[in-house]
């Protein structure tokens, strides 16, 4: 069971990562090159992150910078850019694209918080999926006479316990990231 427990773990923890890369992509009102890391480019016949066709960087504080490497694509950025959620207005110059970041209103604050809320239950859903997965591993076990029905109790009890362990860190993510996009 430890491999099953090991895997179940793991899995758990994927859900957490993608979380907390959900969460970096929020924007706070400080620049960050992965802020635009969620976002998907139409390229070359298929869909890719932006850092595929472009190099990100922070030249300074409030300001973004994408440097596009094929001067065709500099149009399918700017219009991913433009369509995403994240409320930005690229200045296209060339092959570059700025992006300054306006202070956050308390709207904006209220809206990033909202999809924030999002992300969380998404990584709550993602863990609860898991422990199904691990719940129905053990009761086949049990059934096919694999472990006992003492072994299946004592397993189901870790398997909660390492789901409410995860939620757990999900709701303290969550928290310190409501604290961040609301600190003015």
């Amino acid at each position: 069971m430890s491999g099953e427990y090991d895997d179940l773990k793991r899995r758990m923890d994927g859900a957490i990562a993608a979380f907390k890369h959900d969460l970096a992509s929020l924007r706070t009102g400080r620049a960050s090159s992965n802020l635009l890391d969620a976002i998907q480019v139409q390229a070359y016949g298929t869909t890719m992150p932006i850092n595929q066709v472009a190099n990100v960087s922070v030249p300074e504080p409030r300001m973004i910078s994408v440097s596009v490497w094929d001067k065709s694509m500099v149009g399918a950025v700017d219009r991913a850019i433009r369509e995403s959620n994240l409320g930005f207005n690229p200045i296209v110059d060339g092959t570059n694209l700025r992006i300054p970041l306006p202070e956050l209103n308390e709207q904006r604050r209220k809206e990033l918080v909202k999809i924030s809320h999002g992300y969380a239950e998404n990584a709550r859903i993602a863990v609860r999926h898991v422990r199904r997965d691990g719940m129905e591993f053990l009761k086949k076990a049990e059934k096919d006479g694999d472990i006992s029905e003492d072994d299946h109790r004592k397993r189901s009890d870790q398997v909660q316990k390492l789901t409410d362990e995860m939620i757990s860190t999900i709701d303290h993510l969550l928290s310190d990231k409501e604290a961040e996009i609301m600190q003015v």
